[in-house]
């Protein structure tokens, strides 16, 4: 039933970024993904890794990663191990190299969540490097790869893949929280590629990498697809099928936290209300990766609201990286 696994010939490999897979690569990733999320539901096994051990490293905490990972394996027929630096002898100064190579004779895929700022992708690059196993990012301070593949198939079950749609991504504030800037840069890295126009708005302060906002002017370009910047914040609702309102903190403008939370309070009105919800198509999606600011981020009538579709997004977390997985494993 499941023939098709080997013949993606995808085992083996890392996954990083959305970056470095094709669109057919992705595409075979979400028509697995329906399949398993339909079979899970029917109540049909689907242990296609048996016995296998993925290594899940943790320098951030978690609650969607950690358990829709662990879950992931589990049902796939495989063991999932939490590992944090803390508890092993990264903590006593052990490099990538060591660990990429000794996991690898164990285990048969070792995944990452790294977030510090102009850490983690070096990190996770560099036991990728040494690995002979795939290694799969579960967020760093570059991509959430794993994230916006759950966005993409939540918007395909809502609202099909056959016609152009907006998708409007946009800053919000949230008080003494500097996110990471890795959720609106996988974005607008992907989902232009997958056919959709996505606007993107943030205060001045707010911006993304420059090599990434670039990368994704290409990769619009070259899927004739529309990628823009504004710094008004109702750009990114009006006329929108979907919008993913989120903080992130400027850690490209400053690296000084307090600096960093002062320009978040300068901007209390970028916050996704009832009255921006208005803005966009009848339809409009609200989505959001979680954990969202109540209050802050978004209002409750809206997170709780007949357009929120959060918690359909967070399952298919689950869902993609069982596929991931499998494909890869």
């Amino acid at each position: 039933m499941y023939d098709s696994i080997e013949e993606a010939g995808l085992k083996g490999r890392d996954f990083l970024s959305t970056q470095d897979w094709s669109v057919d690569e992705l595409e075979t990733l979400f028509s697995l993904a329906a399949r398993l999320k339909a079979d899970r539901k029917a109540g049909v096994p689907t242990r296609l890794l048996e016995d296998k051990t993925l290594y899940m490293i943790f320098f951030d905490s978690s609650t969607r990663t950690r358990n829709s990972f662990e879950t992931g394996i589990t049902q796939l027929g495989g063991h999932g191990i939490f590992l944090s630096p803390d508890k092993m002898q990264i903590s006593h100064g052990e490099n990538a190299r060591d660990t990429a190579n000794v996991l690898s004779r164990y285990g048969e895929a070792i995944a990452i969540r790294h977030c510090a700022f102009g850490e983690g992708n070096a990190y996770l690059s560099e036991v990728a490097e040494h690995a002979s196993v795939p290694v799969l990012s579960m967020q760093c301070d570059v991509y959430h790869p794993c994230q916006i593949l759950a966005d993409y198939l939540t918007i395909r079950e809502k609202l099909g893949s056959d016609r152009r749609l907006k998708l409007g991504v946009a800053w919000t504030s949230a008080p003494n929280y500097v996110r990471p800037i890795s959720v609106p840069q996988s974005l607008i890295l992907m989902m232009p590629r997958l056919g959709l126009d996505v606007t993107l708005a943030y205060p001045p302060e707010f911006m993304l990498l420059p090599d990434i906002e670039a990368q994704a002017r290409e990769n619009a370009a070259a899927a004739g697809t529309r990628f823009e910047i504004s710094h008004r914040f109702e750009d990114a609702f009006e006329d929108a099928d979907v919008v993913i309102p989120k903080s992130w903190g400027p850690l490209v403008h400053t690296r000084d936290h307090a600096e960093g939370v002062r320009l978040i309070e300068a901007y209390p009105d970028w916050r996704c209300d009832s009255n921006r919800m208005a803005l966009g198509k009848d339809h409009m999606l609200y989505m959001h990766p979680l954990p969202a600011d109540r209050g802050r981020e978004v209002t409750d009538e809206v997170i709780d609201g007949p357009q929120s579709v959060v918690y359909d997004e967070a399952e298919n977390r689950l869902h993609v990286q069982k596929a991931l997985m499998a494909l890869t494993m």
